[in-house]
């Protein structure tokens, strides 16, 4: 068959995926192979390939790829998650687009619009995943809404219910006004913003007195329900007891007394408003004062803003401070720097709320998840080790865990109220349940399916997530069979160290909450994938490249390079194209080596020569330690050190060294012992290629021979580790060293390598001497003899060996060398030059050091010594 001459990644790519995909290669079911197991971290259903999902499921099928090779049942479980506040966003604004307001809906009418647009966008980052070259077994494809998912997200709720663990209270929640639903601690982002400090003063009943406090929230005075100072601060003892009188509402609030007031900051006097902050809140609920909400839902100001109703925050913000200026209560204004909640999904800036949430008690539940990771008998490890500590911080002061949002898209909180007290409901798997419940709890037998109500919000997606390594097994349903008691713990957990709390530390959690064991027994967090900058990409930013695109330009295979390359374990990297031209690149060599291989002639009748002998046992040790390091890499979840590993194998050990070595002579033909050594020798480097370049390596594995689907190298047998001869592996590494003297006095002095040459060596190191035939081959070196004295010519040195090659005019390229020469003694002569002048100079010598004009004599003298021996050399060529 024809090789083509280049390899053309868009030809073959697509060939080989269907291929795969034809046979099932990627497919696992339960056997008597040891299982290796990975779950994919499900990407959102609103999602599109960007660089971070590139790298994340590159290392995540460079695994599963090595593992199928070591003989394992590999399967690696695909999936998306319904990602509740970016779907429902994304299906509201479309909705819009044809006029429907979510409100006018009914659930059920808006989960029919949000299930037809997942199954219209939904798949569309799976099926780019597949251009990747992602080998995950897409006949598990799962999705965090499919009605077994769900069904185990509500039997886990009520699960934790009945132990106590799950409860219902009226707390200060984050509240994400463009979302128009809570958020959990951990999905805020704190960031540092510029605002003002305005201080604003208000008089005191019945006086003429005032007090001023400062505040970065104006807007917000119409909730104020008691102004509060120190008890021990002097300056205002004389208004205890006393009462202050809100500016606009002319609201007549206490002024209270507690030492949670800090003498030293702002005024001293702190305006309280309870519904609005947690501090307050908790000032409030120890004074009893009254709680005053301001905001709607979209953090517009309700009636309680007066004339401001209906009006955003931020637009009251720039109202009120005038109109407070205006009436004389605006005393001055500064600028001010503070920290800002704000949505990790909405970018919305949080706003603190008082509301009734469903909370989950983590302090037990983490215990046994802290252990796992951090204790003396740890069964997780964390790759690399310093995200311990990240790991041991968020655990350690682990909070109540707020897992209602109020949305529509998402798992429907199983809690039915049959009365309107705040403790009138029950919690059940379904209303038949929820029922029997109810008329048990309210003394009430004659209750009716139709005096439930079902809470209407549903769980944080994270509350699905964290039971994904269980749930797509079907480990919480039917926590016996089969696939659960298989595939599960599973191996590795490939993720991004953001996400390392929100839902490897909760999955960890559930796994010993769920199945008493843990998840997972490896997690590798990988870096984040910045630009030149040090800026994380972001299509925000504009400085993410567009992935498919990388692929049709660098092909699969060079991506993938490209990425692992720049990636060192657990760091972050900085993603250049160029990379992915140098993977390009090193798809091309490989192919080009191929083509050299399949282009020899053979010859049966031939004799193994002596230097190809040498140089296939040399190939074999250097391979086999090569794949020790290799295998010590993936241990320690290197991936960028074990390609690099193998790169260089590739790159200069076979195509450089070991095909120069047994090349046969130009236009002759290449005996059948070393032809056939050779070939397995490429086999043996495509499978160790074959989990970072699948593409590639499948392409020249299928062009060597005529292979059944049994002999596809996606299944092939990983090579075995074996002892080496470290001694042979030094032995060459000292050979090319000659050999690079060799080639570099020939390029100096301009020898033809067509011209035969003689090598003299003073061999005081008394190396082997099985290279020398290598070395004489590599160079067309006619003779190697061992001297004691020196020999008339060029030299050079490798380790205390001195060698010499003779010099006579036959050998040079005479006009080429008079040519080099002259410009050599041009140049020596302008730095000769400059020398002289310097030392001509009588203030140079006066004042500079005796040490400073020693070294300039020096180097005048050797300047001298070297035109002398150019000018000599030169005078024997003419």
């Amino acid at each position: 068959m024809t090789i083509p001459s280049k390899y053309d990644a868009s030809q073959v790519e697509g060939k080989w995926y269907d291929y795969w995909m034809k046979n099932n290669y990627f497919h696992s079911t339960p056997d008597a192979r040891e299982p290796y197991t990975i779950v994919i971290p499900p990407p959102n259903v609103t999602g599109i390939l960007h660089m971070g999902h590139m790298l994340n499921n590159t290392i995540q099928d460079v695994l599963i790829r090595r593992a199928r090779l070591l003989g394992k049942n590999a399967c690696w479980v695909p999936g998306t998650d319904h990602a509740s506040i970016a779907t429902e966003a994304k299906v509201v604004a479309k909705l819009k687009e044809q006029g429907i307001n979510k409100s006018d809906l009914t659930r059920e009418e808006f989960l029919q619009h949000a299930f037809e647009w997942k199954d219209q966008y939904g798949g569309i980052i799976l099926e780019q995943l597949k251009k990747l070259g992602a080998s995950c077994d897409w006949e598990r494809t799962a999705f965090t809404m499919d009605p077994e998912m769900s069904e185990s997200v509500i039997k886990v709720f009520v699960d934790l219910y009945n132990k106590g663990l799950i409860y219902r209270g009226y707390r200060m929640v984050n509240w994400d006004p463009e979302a128009k639903t809570t958020l959990s601690d951990e999905e805020v982002i704190h960031e540092e913003r510029e605002g003002n400090l305005y201080y604003l003063e208000y008089k005191i009943e019945g006086s003429e007195d005032t007090l001023t406090i400062a505040t970065t929230r104006p807007e917000t005075i119409f909730g104020d329900t008691a102004i509060c100072i120190n008890p021990n601060d002097e300056r205002f003892s004389h208004l205890k007891g006393k009462k202050a009188i809100v500016p606009l509402c002319n609201r007549v609030i206490p002024i209270i007394e507690d030492e949670y007031v800090d003498i030293e900051f702002g005024t001293g006097c702190l305006k309280v408003t309870p519904a609005h902050d947690e501090n307050d809140k908790n000032l409030g609920d120890k004074h009893q004062l009254e709680v005053i909400d301001i905001f709607n839902d979209d953090a517009s100001l309700n009636s309680f803003g007066l004339h401001y109703q209906g009006k955003d925050r931020f637009v009251v913000r720039t109202e009120i401070s005038k109109e407070l200026e205006e009436k004389g209560f605006l005393v001055k204004t500064e600028v001010h720097t503070n920290k800002v909640g704000t949505s990790e999904r909405t970018k919305a800036v949080i706003e603190p709320r008082l509301s009734d949430q469903w909370f989950l008690k983590m302090k037990d539940l983490a215990k046994p998840a802290i252990d796992a990771v951090l204790g003396e008998d740890a069964e997780i490890n964390l790759y690399p080790k310093k995200f311990e500590n990240t790991y041991r911080h968020w655990m350690e002061n682990v909070r109540d865990w707020n897992i209602s949002r109020q949305l529509m898209w998402g798992q429907q909180i199983p809690a039915f109220f049959y009365g309107d007290g705040k403790e009138d409901f029950v919690v059940a798997e379904n209303a038949e349940e929820a029922l029997e419940l109810a008329k048990e709890k309210s003394g009430n037998k004659s209750l009716l399916a139709s005096n439930l109500r079902q809470e209407t919000d549903v769980v944080d997606t994270w509350f699905s997530a964290w039971l994904w390594p269980m749930n797509v097994f079907d480990g919480i349903r039917n926590p016996e069979n089969e696939e659960i008691k298989y595939y599960y713990p599973t191996n590795d957990l490939v993720t991004g160290p953001d996400i390392l709390f929100f839902w490897v530390a909760r999955m960890i959690v559930a796994g010993y909450e769920f199945k008493g064991e843990k998840p997972f027994q490896n997690v590798y967090l990988t870096g984040l994938v910045r630009d030149k900058q040090r800026r994380k990409m972001s299509k925000s930013l504009g400085n993410s490249p567009d992935a498919l695109k990388l692929i049709e330009d660098y092909g699969a295979d060079g991506v993938r390079v490209g990425l692992l390359l720049s990636a060192a374990a657990g760091n972050d990297l900085m993603f250049e194209e160029d990379l992915c031209q140098q993977g390009k690149g090193f798809a091309n060599k490989i192919w080009n080596a191929f083509r050299l291989i399949k282009g020899w002639e053979v010859d049966a009748s031939l004799p193994q020569p002596a230097t190809s002998k040498i140089g296939l046992v040399w190939y074999e040790a250097k391979f086999q330690k090569t794949l020790a390091e290799i295998e010590d890499h993936f241990s320690k979840y290197r991936l960028s050190d074990a390609l690099m590993a193998i790169y260089k194998l590739i790159n200069d050990d076979f195509s450089s060294w070991l095909l120069e070595i047994v090349k046969p002579a130009y236009q002759q033909p290449i005996d059948k012992k070393t032809f056939d050594a050779i070939i397995q020798v490429l086999e043996n480097n495509l499978k160790v290629l074959h989990p970072f370049m699948p593409f590639l390596t499948e392409e020249i594995w299928q062009y060597i021979a005529d292979r059944t689907p049994e002999e596809a190298l996606i299944i092939a047998k990983y090579p075995v580790i074996k002892d080496f001869d470290a001694t042979i592996i030094a032995d060459f590494e000292f050979a090319t060293g000659v050999i690079s003297g060799i080639r570099t006095i020939r390029k100096e002095k301009n020898i033809s390598f067509k011209d035969t040459i003689e090598l003299f060596v003073i061999d005081t190191e008394k190396n082997s001497k099985e290279f020398d035939a290598v070395i004489q081959k590599l160079t067309n070196t006619s003779t190697i003899t061992t001297v004691s004295e020196k020999v008339e010519g060029a030299s050079f040195r490798v380790k205390s060996n001195e060698y010499f090659v003779p010099i006579s005019i036959e050998n040079i390229d005479v006009e080429a060398e008079i040519k080099k020469l002259e410009g050599e003694l041009k140049r020596a002569e302008g730095f000769l030059f400059g020398i002289s002048k310097k030392l001509s100079n009588e203030r140079f010598v006066a004042n500079a050091p005796a040490q400073v004009i020693a070294i300039e004599r020096k180097k005048e003298a050797d300047t001298v010594a070297k035109i002398e021996t150019i000018k000599s050399s030169l005078a024997s060529l003419q």
